[in-house]
């Protein structure tokens, strides 16, 4: 049996990813994002699941980790994500004063707190909000998290998918310490890499030039500070495409003469949930 971990507790949405994503593995939770990485790090079978930005609220701000430790991505997963209020069993909506989670959770499920009046506490994550509340026994406080919080917390849902948008998707990577990537074939696939660039002017104008060149679509181009730095940077980046085709290798081979630092993540095949008009 596989190990997958996660960050958070039992009920978390990451929680939730992992038993979709491999429902016979033991899934463990780890209480930072750190711990997860640091796990994979030492256990080579293990694999982590991470968030890795949301659709309405963006990054969920796990790069520089990602930066750290140079996991191998072996595929992405969208975990539609449906907010709801839970509360101890036999509250009404109306006894609730104080309501709980994590910020992104907060944020998503703005219109709906300000309509009832409910004040905000930014907690740690969604689950653990949950499990306070069960703990604490106190009718006038609620917590945003997931269905599965309710039951593994034995909370009622109050008010199910209170977020703003409908169509909420949170972008999970499953990562590792092996190298595995797809046999270059007819499906869709993303190669993920992060490069730090040579100090010089107009250096990331010249090193895009062989995407555009060879007709590679990039599909996410950040940059982040280096630890401890305002004027050194590093960039993550998703393209369309295997890194055995062509253009996609005459485009990092093009890449590569303006870069100091160059690393390829993995090459995995693309979610259909990609193809879906949302």
């Amino acid at each position: 049996m596989g190990k997958i971990y996660f960050q958070g507790t039992f009920g978390a949405y990451s929680h939730l990813a992992s038993l979709s994503i491999d429902p016979k593995a033991k899934i463990i939770p780890c209480k930072t994002f750190d711990e997860c990485f640091l796990k994979a790090i030492k256990e080579e079978d293990a694999k982590i699941v991470i968030p890795e930005s949301n659709r309405i609220t963006g990054n969920i701000g796990i790069e520089y980790l990602i930066f750290k430790y140079r996991l191998n991505i072996y595929s992405e997963y969208f975990q539609k994500i449906e907010h709801n209020l839970l509360a101890l069993p036999g509250t009404k909506i109306s006894e609730i004063k104080n309501v709980y989670s994590h910020s992104q959770a907060l944020s998503q499920c703005s219109k709906f707190i300000k309509k009832n009046n409910f004040n905000e506490n930014v907690r740690a994550d969604t689950a653990g909000s949950a499990e306070m509340i069960s703990k604490n026994n106190q009718k006038e406080d609620a917590a945003i998290a997931s269905s599965l919080s309710a039951k593994t917390y034995g909370l009622e849902i109050i008010k199910k998918n209170i977020e703003n948008e409908n169509g909420n998707l949170t972008r999970f990577l499953i990562m590792g310490k092996k190298i595995i990537q797809p046999e270059l074939g007819k499906k869709k696939y993303i190669t993920s890499f992060l490069f730090k660039l040579k100090s010089k002017p107009a250096a990331l104008y010249q090193s895009l030039g062989g995407f555009a060149i060879n007709g590679v679509n990039l599909t996410k181009l950040q940059s982040y500070p280096e630890k401890n730095s305002f004027d050194s940077y590093f960039f993550l980046c998703d393209l369309d495409g295997h890194i055995e085709e062509f253009k996609v290798q005459k485009s990092l081979e093009e890449l590569g003469l303006h870069c100091e630092d160059f690393h390829v993540l993995g090459v995995f095949e693309a979610d259909p949930i990609r193809e879906i008009k949302q």
